[in-house]
């Protein structure tokens, strides 16, 4: 039997496949804009001890695992470098998956990088923009959190205790 700590309720729980038999399983991969140290690794560890124990109980299991292999730093270095975003991201994605296989993680079934999604990523951000909950703050573009009962309900978030404005001016 596995039990997990539901989020959203603070209550542990059986886990369960949806359908008995198939574990569908998304993990964030790495920001590739620099090599990966001993402690970006405590994340993928554990992927790879939970993926193993979910094997062992017989469930089929599909382990999806996505590459931001582009965002501000990538983008800023790799212009400073005057190459362009898979040249500079290209070397620190292989170091990671060298390093995974060195400390014996096992690779997910299906390895995506962010970039295969840029045109979804815009039509959202469209999507968003046209319906309020999102708004343009000079070059960016932000969530806009009180149109969205919600936010911060699973992560336990206080929205009163928010900073209006706090991403903005670090941005």
């Amino acid at each position: 039997m596995l039990r997990l700590t539901n989020t959203l309720t603070g209550t542990e729980e059986t886990f369960t496949p949806m359908d008995g038999e198939h574990v569908r399983m998304y993990a964030c991969g790495p920001t590739v804009y620099d090599f990966a140290h001993i402690g970006n690794f405590r994340t993928y560890i554990f992927e790879d001890v939970l993926r193993r124990h979910l094997l062992s109980k017989g469930w089929k299991l599909t382990h999806v695992m996505n590459i931001t292999d582009i965002d501000d730093k990538i983008i800023k270095r790799s212009t400073e470098q005057g190459i362009d975003l898979q040249s500079y991201t290209a070397p620190f994605t292989q170091a990671f998956f060298e390093d995974s296989a060195k400390l014996q993680i096992q690779r997910p079934d299906v390895i995506t990088p962010a970039t295969s999604y840029i045109p979804e990523m815009i039509e959202l951000v469209e999507k968003l923009l046209a319906s309020g909950y999102a708004y343009r703050e000079g070059d960016s573009v932000y969530f806009r959190v009180a149109k969205f009962p919600n936010y911060g309900k699973l992560s336990h978030l206080d929205k009163r205790e928010l900073k209006v404005g706090a991403r903005i001016d670090a941005d």
